[in-house]
């Protein structure tokens, strides 16, 4: 059995004062220490992701290469050339692909991990890690359902793996089509510590939403292979201690203890 940590961030780019919130982020990561993360909207004209795997393996070892590598995928799209999704792993990466979900040039990237000798009951075994941003026109349900069709149809045909973690904002609450169509072959981790979703996974106090609304928007999706779900949280949710408007993003995150 092997225990590990996975966990969910949409990094909203470099907007909203990222200068000023990217040292919360760094800080509230290097607490909690997840073995691997899905990120969400990368700025690469900053090279955020790049930035952020630096400065968390820094206070962690001393040492700007380790102990976490950072793999992403660029959107399709040229005018969202300079957007990525992307994965943060401290776990061995074998290999990564990624799957085109049109609409904008959205992808989903896939990031084959190795597990130590003896998880899931075997010598050597490996788990796919998805990070995925759906579509976000809010009205647009079809559109997300389609996607979340592509990416189930993909993850299970060429080289499927039994173990696998799908994570990411898919923009959608959790009665919409796209997260029904997930809960029929996957299990949402959080719901199944907590009994149900998160209430709402955006917006922090970041930024001023032109309405009242929030919702569940970011989600952690695990296989009928992954053994058990030992903990879900809410994370990277603590303001600036002198400024309560300052978040790490607009998103919180999902931090989720998984056994295999």
């Amino acid at each position: 059995m092997f225990s590990f940590t996975a966990a969910t961030i949409n990094l909203h780019h470099r907007a909203d004062r990222w200068l000023a919130r990217r040292h919360l982020l760094v800080g509230q990561l290097v607490d909690a220490q997840p073995d691997i993360v899905a990120l969400q909207e990368i700025s690469l004209g900053v090279g955020q992701a790049g930035w952020l795997a630096r400065q968390v393996n820094i206070r962690l070892t001393g040492d700007s290469r380790r102990p976490y590598q950072v793999v992403q995928a660029r959107r399709a799209a040229a005018r969202y050339s300079l957007e990525a999704v992307g994965v943060l792993s401290r776990l061995p990466i074998i290999y990564h692909d990624v799957l085109p979900l049109g609409f904008e040039g959205r992808v989903a990237l896939r990031v084959n991990v190795e597990l130590p000798a003896g998880a899931a009951g075997s010598r050597r075994q490996s788990l796919d890690f998805v990070s995925v941003h759906l579509h976000h026109e809010a009205a647009d349900r079809e559109a997300r359902l389609e996607q979340a069709m592509a990416l189930v149809g993909w993850l299970n045909d060429k080289r499927r793996v039994p173990l696998q973690i799908i994570a990411g904002d898919f923009n959608e609450t959790p009665d919409g089509p796209a997260i029904t169509f997930m809960r029929q072959s996957y299990r949402s981790a959080y719901a199944e510590v907590r009994g149900r979703d998160p209430l709402a996974t955006y917006p922090t106090n970041l930024v001023k939403p032109s309405s009242t609304w929030a919702g569940c928007l970011d989600y952690v999706f695990v296989s009928p292979a992954v053994y058990r779900v030992t903990g879900a949280s809410i994370f990277l949710d603590k303001p600036a201690p002198d400024d309560d408007t300052l978040y790490p993003s607009d998103h919180v995150g999902l931090l989720i203890g998984l056994e295999v």
